[in-house]
């Protein structure tokens, strides 16, 4: 028995978005405006913390742009999170400078403080912990990117508990 699946309709963009999408979309020439598509994508992304399917057609409703090529572009680069992610998302360098320097042991120690697998997320929806590629600042590793936005450098185990507890803190 086959089931039928709905389609996806485009998720509705609050004027507040629409308006952020107009000036991103504004430093293209007219005819070039599916070149904002990443920074659109990212917006969705900081106001929703993830780009749901229905984000990804309405980016693509808004650029005038076939669905599949947005899809391409968030299946593309892991910078976007194509699922709910953690209240903190962290990000783990486990690229060859990273992994000789300690990356994989700093991921299997979050994993381990926080009780989850690679690309787990806690139970309360705090954090998600994820490899990911290089972050570009391999004389620091191993490094880490929280929330796509802020890297942290050295990160031995005492340094990965106080980021984690100060992370927690913040929640108070």
């Amino acid at each position: 028995m086959s089931q039928t699946v709905a389609p996806v309709k485009a998720a509705p963009l609050p004027q507040a978005t629409l308006a952020r999408f107009a000036r991103e979309v504004a430093k293209y020439p007219d005819d070039q405006k599916q070149s904002a598509v990443m920074a659109c994508l990212a917006i969705v992304q900081q106001e929703s913390g993830w780009v749901s399917p229905e984000s990804e057609l309405a980016v693509a409703e808004y650029l005038g742009m076939p669905p599949m090529a947005v899809r391409e572009v968030t299946t593309f680069y892991n910078m976007y999170n194509r699922q709910p992610v953690g209240k903190f998302k962290l990000n783990v360098c486990t690229n060859a400078p990273c992994m000789f320097a300690g990356g994989p042991r700093a991921l299997e120690h979050l994993c381990e403080k926080l009780g989850v697998q690679p690309g787990g997320t806690t139970q309360d929806g705090m954090f998600t912990v994820q490899p990911c590629e290089c972050l570009g600042a391999c004389g620091d590793a191993p490094v880490m990117l929280v929330n796509d936005r802020h890297m942290c450098s050295f990160m031995s185990g005492d340094k990965l508990d106080q980021l984690v507890e100060g992370l927690r803190g913040a929640e108070d």
